[in-house]
């Protein structure tokens, strides 16, 4: 055990909070049915929690301030508390590192338990900090509203083999557990590095100061904590809106709200009110989506989030004015290989500021390089309108369709369909090129060549029989 007089806060929110579902609204946390805030104190009373500091043991100073934090949190809707104790149970030596109990389960109007069990608790064990850990989460009851909260109340680091830093980052990645505080008392310059690993580290060297950090602490897990998400335009300006927004929890990756972004009736962004005990990732999917990482709230303030977002349109015709067969256009950002989105020709897209290339899959394959979309504008990106050209013939068999260039040379389109005697694509105008064989002629000179144009918005058809030639 440390020398000095050293008492840890680890808080934690253990996340149960209404069952999760891929549509579960940001505005559901603040519904006139206020979730249930549960607090389960886990209190050192090993042996070393009996030493001096500052003339009063340091179990008795410990005591006394939660006596006063419990009296508090006794007068709260809402709140529930519950006690779990280490090192209380067998002296050392030997060392017993599976000493720790739930001694004052959760309920209402329980505060009166927690302090007379506290009263007579005398320290005399070892300090299974880890193993009170991992047995924690099944202190909390089934709930499907309620914030489950831990504080941990400790004069110095594990005596056991336990690692508290490896539970601690385990349960958050489960999603057991969520940002992790943690207050020091005492001079050790050790003391920060030692619980780093666990959380936010709080010092406070003094009873006076011990006192206002856990103020502070239970403060942060239950006050409500405004906020506001701006998608920035242009011209920063939070005037972006109408996108789906997710909000993940930074550790276990799981959703927390899941909404789509408003303005209200004065064109400000919503203020929603949301769990600032988590650490966020915030996905805005714009096309393509931007992304805030590592999001932390203030309590009790109102906090502000910003992304930038500007938008604008893109709209996509043939030359007629209109889609044909709702064919697709595949919309890339410039000079890149992945296609970010998928858009019907006639309809209109919405993508951020940028420049994009257009790759639209009639035959010949076009692209469009270097679209430009800006704020609030709709770009119109317009094309040939294409011919439907219908392909017969008697038999199925194998062949090629080619393009026949201006300058006389001939470019691969693509093969035909073994298996149909008739097939129809839609095809950019201009000169084309059939090379076909029949499935029951056996003679490279049974080949069939057929050259054919196409007009704009035309449909033809194209026979594909020996009689034809």
């Amino acid at each position: 055990m440390n020398k000095y007089f050293q008492v840890l806060f680890l808080l934690w929110g253990v996340l149960s909070l209404i069952p999760e579902g891929p549509f579960l609204l940001a505005q559901e946390i603040t519904a006139e049915e206020e979730p249930t805030s549960r607090i389960l104190f886990i209190f050192d009373a090993s042996n070393s929690m009996a030493g001096q500091w500052g003339g009063a043991r340091k179990i008795d100073m410990a005591r006394e301030v939660l006596f006063d934090m419990v009296d508090s949190l006794e007068q709260l809707n809402n709140v529930e508390m519950a006690l779990r104790v280490y090192g209380h149970q067998s002296p050392v030596p030997p060392q017993d590192c599976s000493d720790t109990k739930l001694e004052v389960p959760f309920g209402p109007s329980n505060a009166f338990m927690i302090r007379q069990k506290l009263k007579y608790i005398n320290p005399k064990g070892t300090t299974p900090i880890a193993h009170s850990l991992e047995l924690a989460p099944g202190d909390f009851p089934p709930c499907s509203f309620c914030r489950n909260i831990i504080i941990l109340i400790t004069d110095g680091i594990e005596a056991c083999d336990g690692d508290p830093c490896r539970v601690s980052q385990s349960l958050q990645k489960q999603g057991i557990i969520l940002r992790p505080f943690v207050i020091g008392i005492g001079n050790d310059p050790g003391f920060k590095e030692t619980f780093n690993c666990i959380g936010e580290y709080y010092d406070a060297p003094s009873k006076e100061q011990f006192r206002e950090v856990l103020e502070e602490v239970v403060n942060q897990a239950l006050n409500e904590t405004s906020t506001q998400i701006n998608l920035l335009n242009s011209q920063s300006e939070p005037t972006e809106t109408d996108v789906n927004v997710v909000m993940y929890d930074r550790y276990s990756r799981k959703i927390r709200y899941h909404m789509v972004h408003t303005l209200n009736e004065k064109g400000n962004p919503d203020t929603l009110y949301l769990d600032q005990l988590n650490t966020y990732d915030i996905m805005a999917f714009t096309i393509p989506p931007v992304n805030f990482d590592s999001v932390k709230l203030i309590p009790g303030r109102h906090n502000t989030i910003s992304l930038d977002a500007p938008q604008g349109y893109l709209y996509v015709r043939t030359s007629r004015g209109k889609s044909y067969d709702k064919e697709k256009i595949l919309v890339k950002k410039a000079g890149e290989t992945k296609t970010i989105n998928i858009q019907e020709i006639g309809n209109v897209g919405k993508y951020l500021v940028g420049r994009y290339d257009l790759e639209i899959p009639i035959y010949p394959l076009m692209e469009v390089k270097n679209v430009e979309i800006l704020q609030s504008y709709t770009t119109t990106v317009e094309i040939p309108a294409p011919g439907f050209v219908t392909f017969n013939t008697r038999q199925a068999g194998s062949g090629s369709l080619y393009q026949l260039l201006p300058s006389g040379k001939q470019v691969w389109v693509m093969n035909l369909l073994e298996n149909k005697k008739s097939q129809g694509f839609y095809l950019q105008p201009g000169s084309y090129r059939v090379v076909f064989r029949h499935a029951d002629l056996s003679s490279t000179s049974d080949s069939m060549i057929q050259d054919f144009v196409v007009l704009e918005g035309t449909p033809a058809t194209v026979k594909l029989f020996v009689d034809a030639f």
